[in-house]
């Protein structure tokens, strides 16, 4: 586990845009029982994260569609969280940082790390604009 002073920046390079955190299996369990499309990004404190992952994410959500709904877990804190929105990612193995997309609780579109890692956050977020355009 991390102290939480060392991921507090990296949890609110999210919650700043409106991302949403998720801390228990109940949260996401609720947030991926919603109707509409909702984009969940495993959060972590690695380079390609910091560099890629999540501003990637936040550039995305410069576009006319997007998703209803925006949550995060961060893998190494909230453990029960993560697994559990990784379980709804199957049959994807788990990989952090990586970003799902789901409609009405469907898996839509998937980012896996080795889609991440070595590439621009502006192609990360051109990836998950067209996921937007075609499933928002």
């Amino acid at each position: 586990m991390y102290p939480p002073e060392l991921v507090k920046p990296m949890r609110e390079d999210l919650t700043a845009v409106g991302f949403e955190e998720l801390h228990t299996v109940e949260a996401v369990e609720n947030a991926l029982a919603k109707e509409g499309t909702t984009l969940v990004v495993v959060n972590s404190v690695c380079g390609c994260a910091a560099a890629n992952a999540r501003p990637g994410a936040r550039m995305s959500l410069d576009n006319d569609k997007k998703p209803d709904h925006l949550v995060t877990v961060f893998a190494g804190v909230d453990r029960e969280a993560t697994d559990k929105a990784r379980s709804y990612m199957i049959p994807f193995p788990p990989s952090s940082p990586s970003m799902a997309l789901f409609k009405d609780g469907q898996l839509v579109h998937m980012l896996e790390r080795h889609h991440i890692e070595g590439r621009p956050a502006e192609m990360i977020a051109e990836n998950l604009k067209d996921a937007y355009n075609e499933n928002c």
